[in-house]
């Protein structure tokens, strides 16, 4: 549970950069944590499980979040943008990022399962 964070996202299929035709798809993400407990901390790093329509999966473990590590004071927010590449028209990512609280705790904060998906693939 985040009981010290928020986490939303916003997605995007990418056409421009995706070549269908030899199963290239490229999706946008758009990340928001937003701090909303009393303490300030800081992003250190994070972990991610991607997956996609066939059930291929990829982790990748990395420090902080393009190429940052961020501060987020108590009732402000960071907000990023990324990117992934599928084989498929459709998959998921979901994760954890790993922070660290201002009198140096460690916690996790879950990142909420999130669909990538081609326009019109969903019904």
């Amino acid at each position: 549970m985040n009981d010290k964070a928020k986490i939303s996202t916003v997605t995007d299929f990418v056409e421009q950069q995706s070549d269908i035709l030899n199963d290239r798809y490229v999706f946008a993400y758009t990340i928001t944590i937003e701090n909303i407990s009393d303490d300030p901390f800081q992003l250190i790093s994070r972990h991610w499980v991607i997956k996609d329509a066939n059930l291929k999966t990829e982790e990748i473990y990395g420090d902080g979040v393009v190429g940052e590590q961020p501060f987020i004071m108590p009732g402000e927010s960071y907000t990023y943008s990324s990117g992934a590449v599928l084989k498929t028209e459709m998959g998921t990512m979901e994760g954890r990022y790993f922070m660290l609280s201002k009198s140096q705790n460690e916690f996790e904060v879950t990142i909420p399962k999130f669909v990538l998906s081609v326009p019109r693939t969903l019904h």
